[in-house]
């Protein structure tokens, strides 16, 4: 079961609305927005776990994987070819790179908005959660 979030509350709909900047080192600076259209925003992780660390956005709030419905479907084929995309701006796509969608609490999931982390940029080892920042890396 997830934490019970309005949309309100929710920090990716501020960003996505343009509400709320996003804090950063050193004081509040707005989020920086890689992609954005009627469906799916995409902007830079604030605790990047690898150089390239990214999350696509549903720009609906969906809390999960888990509360997506048969209609969402292409949704979620956008957001891997949005992944894609940016893959190839970042320079990442050839080298390779990780397509993560954490789902509930024990999945990793922190903020419970759907959304697709692109991470790149070295060698990816094995990605564990951890309650704090999201992720480690073993």
């Amino acid at each position: 079961m997830t934490p019970p979030q309005t949309i309100m509350s929710c920090i990716f709909c501020k960003i996505i609305s343009g509400v709320v900047p996003v804090p950063g080192r050193g004081g509040e600076s707005p989020a920086q927005i890689l992609y954005r259209d009627d469906l799916v925003t995409a902007f830079r992780d604030i605790h990047p776990i690898a150089p390239t660390h990214i999350l696509i956005v549903t720009n609906r709030h969906i809390d999960s994987v888990n509360e997506l419905e048969p209609v969402d479907e292409s949704l979620v084929g956008h957001m891997v070819m949005v992944a894609k995309q940016l893959a190839a701006q970042e320079g990442i796509a050839e080298p390779g790179y990780r397509l993560i969608f954490n789902t509930g609490a024990h999945g990793g999931q922190t903020v419970f908005h759907l959304h697709l982390h692109l991470i790149g940029g070295r060698l990816a080892r094995v990605v564990v959660p951890v309650s704090a920042r999201g992720f480690a890396l073993e």
